[in-house]
């Protein structure tokens, strides 16, 4: 079956891959399409990237001084006991540890609930989604655009280096007329350039050219190489 004519079904499976939750003979089955097809491999690679936003935004949350003291008590007793819970009470025994996993499952998950709420606020929200490739079709660079925070993010998974003297400069390749440019990268693995949603609606591919160090008028087009060039792709 070809995912992408089902883009419901194409993106929930992007989701779990990105997540790790799509496993066995259905991860292998996804990973068989997504070589095939540029667009399932953005589609997980946009949530690979989501994903690893919220990792990255997370706190750093731990539950309380009592909390802690109230299950070291409970493990102390349980394991005083232990051995007339197993001769006389082991389905009490059993039942006393679940409860103390319960509930600190229950504490935990109040915790970083709260801290979970806090990262999806502020979690990008990934509305288009590019790869762009060099000339062997080989993934160079991610580009995600958030219209919450009006941010084009470009992460490079290539090993390029322009060096001191040259810039990379992306630009949108719009249906019909002259590319226009969206900016100029600075040097470093992820950039984040400012856009709008008018900027990237119906465009329908991104490159990134070699150009003199800072760039060059947007209006002119690129005057350099093209390096790398990819669709431009909806994420719903």
């Amino acid at each position: 079956m070809d995912l992408m004519r089902h883009p419901e079904l194409a993106d929930r499976l992007a989701a779990a891959y990105g997540l790790g939750s799509l496993r066995g003979r259905a991860r292998r089955r996804f990973e068989a399409q997504a070589r095939r097809s540029p667009m399932l491999r953005a589609l997980a690679i946009a949530w690979q990237e989501r994903f690893a936003a919220m990792t990255e935004l997370q706190r750093e949350e731990q539950p309380g001084a009592n909390v802690w003291k109230r299950i070291r008590l409970e493990l102390d007793r349980e394991r005083d006991g232990e051995t007339l819970a197993a001769q006389r009470t082991a389905p009490t025994h059993r039942w006393r540890w679940a409860a103390a996993a319960g509930a600190f499952a229950t504490v935990v998950g109040v915790v970083t609930s709260s801290a979970l709420w806090s990262q999806l606020q502020a979690t990008p929200e990934i509305r288009y989604v590019a790869v762009l490739a060099d000339d062997r079709s080989a993934p160079s660079v991610l580009v995600t655009f958030d219209p919450k925070h009006n941010t084009l993010t470009l992460k490079r998974v290539g090993g390029f280096d322009e060096g001191q003297e040259k810039s990379l400069q992306l630009w949108a390749l719009p249906p019909s007329g002259a590319p226009r440019s969206l900016g100029v990268l600075p040097q470093g693995a992820v950039a984040r350039l400012a856009a709008v949603e008018g900027q990237v609606r119906e465009v329908p591919a991104l490159a990134i050219s070699l150009e003199p160090k800072g760039g060059v008028p947007g209006d002119r087009g690129p005057t350099g190489p093209v390096l790398f060039k990819g669709a431009l792709l909806p994420t719903s």
